[in-house]
């Protein structure tokens, strides 16, 4: 026989309010897996860290919507699977949307909007980019308690599909359709870097430039003593020490 269980699962308060989530009805979500993610940035600060790599040149007096409640609300829509801005003309009323965002879950008061999103998104300049990539630098190194033995740095291509008319798109003949070519570097589970590319290039290009960077701020936290292992970084066709 089936057994029910109506014990309520405990978050961390928004505010002065409590997070629970059961059956008793209320306004309802179907993405209350959001709520894990909510704790895990609230544990790491990745949101938080982000947004203060962003510039905001409006008017204080006239925000709404500020960025980190932004970046929150978008990056939140991705992990969930709603990689289009107009998802979120549904998205704003969601309860579960607002409490990721860290706002209040009230109808009368919703998140940002696809054109909102989309002129804050427009506005992100390429020194802000390179800011943020440092984030993920950053966390990385803070995950560590003492120094790491050996790093192998992961270095790999691949296809980011497109189906419109996005700026950048090329057909790509090995993936078969049109798509983007990003570059990703791992540490084993561990992003450090997320570099977005067109896709008729080299697939190797600016990795040199991208591992020379990293490998410049590991060694800066973490210099090499007598006896360690190297730092090594890895391709399909290379595995070499740096």
């Amino acid at each position: 026989m089936t057994e029910c269980n109506r014990t309520s699962l405990g978050f961390s308060s928004l505010f002065r309010r409590k997070i629970s989530a059961d059956f008793d009805g209320g306004r309802l979500t179907s993405d209350a897996g959001g709520l894990l993610l909510r704790e895990v940035d609230r544990r790491i600060g990745l949101t938080k860290a982000l947004a203060d790599c962003i510039v905001d040149p409006r008017d204080p007096e006239k925000i709404v919507h500020d960025i980190q409640t932004m970046l929150a609300q978008r990056i939140g829509g991705i992990a969930l699977g709603y990689e289009d801005l107009n998802d979120h003309d549904t998205l704003r009323n969601d309860p579960v949307m607002q409490v990721l965002a860290e706002r209040s879950p009230e109808p009368d008061t919703p998140l940002a909007s696809p054109a909102t999103l989309c002129r804050f998104e427009n506005r992100i300049t390429r020194i802000c980019l390179a800011r943020m990539s440092s984030v993920f630098v950053d966390q990385f190194i803070a995950s560590f308690k003492r120094p790491p033995r050996e790093l192998i740095l992961d270095f790999d291509a691949t296809d980011d599909r497109v189906h419109g008319d996005q700026e950048g798109k090329f057909y790509h003949g090995y993936y078969d359709h049109y798509c983007y070519l990003p570059l990703y570097v791992f540490c084993g589970e561990r992003l450090l870097c997320a570099y977005l590319r067109p896709s008729n290039i080299d697939p190797a290009l600016h990795s040199r430039a991208i591992l020379r960077l990293l490998v410049n701020r590991l060694r800066a936290k973490w210099p090499n003593k007598p006896g360690q292992s190297p730092i090594l970084a890895h391709r399909p066709e290379m595995c070499c020490p740096i």
